[in-house]
């Protein structure tokens, strides 16, 4: 299917709503793409709202330490705080709402099976008035953490869902289960672009007081098993007699019990290996994390695709990741970063080639390779399928 090209056909001004995070909640990384999303729709002239959620996930089901930032809401948007997760009174109320409005397109985010009664319940109503396309981003559809009811709730959820854009191939493979007869296309994650410009690594150490000559990997996002951090600190373990220089900087909340990793820290001796900043990271403080990194790496167990990627092309900073669902896909082995299995040796391994070959070796390819992540593609694509 050529997107491009059909996307350039009577590209008309819409009337567009997005269902999903956003401000004020955090949403992990799903509130700031669907704010950047609506903000790269309105460039394009079309008409853009964002239905939120007032209650995103009960306290008890939420492992972090807030649902909410405390940064102001992003200028020029239009954002309905109104859903409620858990009241299907207020799922009818709102799909009515919605129906009534009469958008073009409906652009809806769909990460977690939690979600599929509330979100399938709101776009059975507006599909009710017979001119809505409603397109889904689909961010995982088999979870990294399974529970039950998961497959009957994203069965429910994709039957009123008319074509669907994955963000990796391994969630457009997961998606032929479920619809294997409606249209979808895969595009790569669009940069984030909304934090700021890169900055010097000097200046980015200086702000968070971290040693300038240190050599500084970086562990950046929620931290959660399947994301693999007690691999890397194993492989911190293996680095810390031949290479102590090496340190590893874990940015981000913990969404499980911090007390395993502290312990695992003081087991394996490698405290002073180990920079520890586990709160929040504002917005206003992600390209000081990012900057001042030598390497992100991304040890995961199991992944689809991971808004940590497009963050670090954005700064150019190269990564090492692990040969898991669609890592690697997007990060060509030896040019923008180095590909390692799952474990603590291989990890290791590649953190050596990573300093012996020197950062220099990857910027001109991260130049290059980031420019085909665009907002544009991504709005492209989602006109496109919303005219099949």
């Amino acid at each position: 299917m050529d997107i491009t090209r059909n996307a350039m056909k009577g590209n008309a001004s819409k009337k567009i709503i997005i269902l999903g995070s956003a401000h004020p909640l955090r949403g992990g990384g799903i509130a700031t793409f669907n704010e950047r999303l609506a903000k790269a729709f309105m460039q394009e002239g079309h008409e853009v709202q964002i239905f939120s959620f007032a209650l995103q996930y009960p306290n008890f089901l939420f492992p972090g330490t807030s649902q909410f930032t405390s940064e102001p809401a992003p200028a020029d948007l239009s954002i309905h705080s109104c859903i409620n997760s858990i009241n299907p009174f207020n799922w009818f109320k709102v799909g009515k709402q919605i129906k009534k409005i009469q958008p073009d397109l409906v652009v809806v985010r769909y990460w977690i099976p939690f979600m599929g009664p509330c979100l399938g319940t709101i776009l059975r109503r507006i599909k009710k008035n017979k001119t809505t396309q409603i397109v889904c981003i689909a961010d995982n559809i088999i979870p990294h953490e399974s529970k039950p009811g998961d497959q009957i709730f994203t069965k429910y959820f994709v039957k009123p869902v008319d074509s669907f854009i994955t963000m990796s191939e391994k969630v457009k493979e997961d998606l032929l289960l479920f619809a294997p007869n409606k249209p979808t296309v895969f595009i790569p994650h669009p940069l984030y672009d909304n934090f700021g410009e890169k900055i010097s690594k000097d200046l980015a150490r200086k702000y968070l007081n971290i040693e300038l000559g240190a050599k500084i990997i970086l562990f950046f996002g929620f931290i959660r098993k399947y994301k693999g951090l007690d691999i890397l600190l194993d492989s911190i373990k293996i680095l810390q007699r031949s290479n102590p220089s090496i340190k590893l900087l874990i940015a981000g909340e913990f969404y499980e019990d911090e007390k395993l990793y502290k312990e695992q820290i003081e087991k394996l001796g490698i405290e002073q290996q180990v920079i520890l900043r586990t709160n929040f990271i504002s917005d206003n403080e992600v390209k000081y994390y990012l900057c001042a990194s030598d390497v992100i790496v991304q040890p995961y167990r199991s992944a689809t695709q991971s808004g940590v990627t497009p963050l670090a092309y954005h700064f150019e900073i190269p990564m090492i990741v692990t040969n898991v669902g669609g890592l690697p896909a997007l990060v060509p082995d030896n040019k923008v970063g180095l590909i390692a299995e799952p474990t603590a040796a291989s990890i290791a391994e590649k953190i050596i080639q990573f300093f012996t070959t020197g950062e220099q070796h990857y910027l001109p390819y991260l130049v290059e390779e980031k420019k085909k992540y665009s907002w544009s593609k991504m709005v492209e694509a989602i006109i496109s399928l919303s005219k099949l």
